[in-house]
């Protein structure tokens, strides 16, 4: 969610249901050197919480120093190791997902920045490598053991990318795991209620993590929130009904990001709304 879960983007999500926010995730060499553009992602407000930073590094000592540093300044509920970032410019330098071919290396980090902070740390990552190298049991297992207070899984390899369908089985493997304790959330493919239904009452999960059906479409936590306590359908917001939330939402991104900035940052999430739209083409390249 690089570039996505800036603060509109949260406030609307929040606005509309989600439980735990995440900040963009930032790199720990970043945070270490104060790069201004990184530690302005790590900023929240107190109506966020509880608010999860999320920090990435391919080494133990680097990530312990930033996770202090997050501690100390920024003061969130929990600190989140990203082993799961499979775009080559993370992975391909062994950080995210490429930590998933140096399990080794990727639990000294997770050991490392939970000696250093008194936070919470939590981890999130895939099923493996490849589907040749799938070792999430292990992985979840290991993890557990050096502190790591709950763990996020998606349902994917490093090599599938985005493509494909999640495959959650092994998510629910993981869950029923006689040697897990902490809270596993599941995240893949999460698009509708009926799937959010699906993930808890076939896999067991504690929790789900909602990512990329939540871009231009915030109020998605709001029908999967109702759809699990009542089984009743909510329909999507009328067109005016979004595009008052559009605008609320522009005001929001420039109250934080300023002009043009919180304007332009508004692209991505209007590529995605207003979904079905009939003749609509020509007005969404109007507002991109």
């Amino acid at each position: 969610m690089e570039d996505v879960s800036e603060a509109s983007f949260r406030y609307m999500c929040k606005k509309f249901g989600a439980d735990l926010l995440y900040s963009e995730f930032a790199a720990s060499d970043a945070i270490v050197r104060s790069v201004n553009q990184t530690m302005r992602k790590l900023k929240s407000y107190e109506y966020e919480r509880p608010f999860v930073v999320q920090i990435f590094g391919k080494n133990s000592e680097t990530m312990a120093q930033a996770a202090k540093i997050v501690e100390s300044e920024f003061k969130p509920d929990i600190i989140d190791i990203n082993f799961g970032c499979p775009v080559k410019k993370i992975a391909g330098k062994g950080a995210g997902a490429g930590l998933l071919q140096n399990i080794p290396l990727m639990i000294d980090i997770a050991q490392s920045v939970v000696n250093a902070v008194h936070t919470p740390v939590t981890a999130k990552t895939r099923l493996g490598w490849d589907s040749n190298n799938m070792p999430i049991v292990s992985i979840a297992e290991q993890l557990q053991d050096v502190g790591i207070q709950a763990l996020t899984i998606h349902g994917r390899t490093r090599a599938q990318m985005y493509t494909g369908e999640a495959d959650w089985s092994l998510i629910g493997e993981v869950k029923r795991n006689p040697n897990i304790h902490i809270p596993i959330i599941g995240n893949g493919d999460i698009d509708s209620p009926q799937k959010a239904k699906e993930a808890f009452e076939k896999y067991n999960v504690d929790a789900i993590m909602v990512g990329r059906a939540s871009i231009g479409t915030p109020w998605i936590f709001k029908q999967i929130k109702h759809y699990l306590a009542t089984g009743e359908m909510l329909p999507e917001p009328s067109i005016h009904e979004q595009v008052s939330i559009v605008k609320e939402w522009m005001a929001k991104s420039v109250e934080f990001m300023g002009t043009p900035m919180g304007v332009i940052h508004m692209r991505r999430q209007f590529a995605r709304t207003f979904k079905g739209l009939e003749n609509f083409r020509e007005t969404r390249i109007k507002l991109l």
